[in-house]
Order: structure tokens, then sequence, then C-alpha cells
């Protein structure tokens, strides 16, 4: 006989919470690195603006799909310090957007999600959320209120709506980078 007990109860409560709670949530992809996709990306350096860093983004695949590969020595030297993949957004983001997802694998690095919207005229100006990456791939998702505006002359925080590009960024300090992305958008 299989009895309710109290225990299978609470099993069954935590079951239908946890349904519940992610029933509305929903992503919204902007590039799964298929070749099929529409979706144009450009590999940026700080040598822009007269550092030193290099780089190479380029495009794989493996046994379990397809990704953006990006990787390079990344200096602070000559006031620089970074290497970039970044693709625009002219429609923004939806305006439910609570946070930006990311499938991504890599060398036990932190690396950054820089936003620009509408609001971030200068070069220098862009919304920043950090996340490790390790060599299994992981789903890492940065709520909208994790990104910290680069200085004061912009807003505090990015309105989804406004968001005109997204790069996956490494940055700030002198290091090997070497990450890929599987799958990259927002979530609700």
């Amino acid at each position: 006989m299989n009895e309710f007990t109290p225990r299978k109860a609470r099993l069954c409560f935590l079951t239908l919470l946890a349904i519940s709670l992610t029933a509305g949530a929903s992503e919204n992809m902007i590039d799964d690195f298929e070749l099929n996709s529409n979706i144009q990306w450009s590999y940026v350096s700080d040598q822009v603006m007269g550092g030193i860093s290099e780089g190479v983004a380029n495009f794989g695949r493996d046994d379990q799909g397809a990704f953006a590969h990006m990787k390079g020595t990344v200096s602070t030297a000559n006031n620089g310090g970074f290497i970039q993949l970044r693709t625009n957004l002219p429609s923004g983001a939806q305006k439910e957007s609570s946070g930006v997802y990311l499938k991504a694998r890599g060398n036990g690095q932190k690396y950054y999600i820089h936003l620009r919207t509408r609001g971030t005229m200068l070069p220098w100006q862009y919304y920043q959320s950090g996340f490790e990456v390790s060599d299994e791939w992981q789903t890492i998702k940065l709520p909208m209120d994790s990104f910290e505006a680069s200085g004061s002359w912009i807003r505090k925080s990015a309105k989804p709506t406004s968001i005109r590009s997204i790069g996956i960024v490494a940055y700030g300090r002198d290091h090997k980078a070497d990450i890929q992305v599987s799958e990259i958008g927002f979530y609700d």
C-alpha cells in the first residue's frame, strides 16, 4: 500500500511550488551561435584607444553544439585592459526582462557582461555585471539589478527597453582570457 505521509506531502508541496515559481519564467534568446544565426558579432579590444591587449574571437562547434570562442591576453598597460565580443540590439530587450542569461565555459577566470543603452553615449559608459566560468558548461543568470553603472553621468540602472548592445568582456586586470558561450539572451 502506498501511503501519503507528511514527508510525501512536503515533497509534493515543494515540487508544486518549484513548478509555479518557474512557470512564468521564460528566456528570450539573442543567439545560439548556430550557422543559421543572423546575429553579427564584433571583436573589439583596447587597441582602439592605445591599449595592447590582444585576442581573437571565432565560432566553433563540438559534440555539444555551436559556440562563440573568445581568447587572448588582457593587459592594463597603456591605460588598456579589455577584449570584447559585442553585438548590437536595435530593438532592446523586452520590458519584462529580469536579467541576462548565458551558457558558458572557460578557464576559471572572471568575465563580464557589458550592456550599453541609449543613454551611454561615450565609449567608457556601460552597465557591467561579473561572473566566473569553469571548464564545464553552466547556465549563468545575471539579474538586471546586478549591473552597475560605469560612472555617475548615466542612470543608476539600465532599462531593458533602452539596451542597444551586449558584450562578453574580459576586463580590468592582466590575465589570459579563454571563454566559450553557446547561448546568450534575456530572461523574464
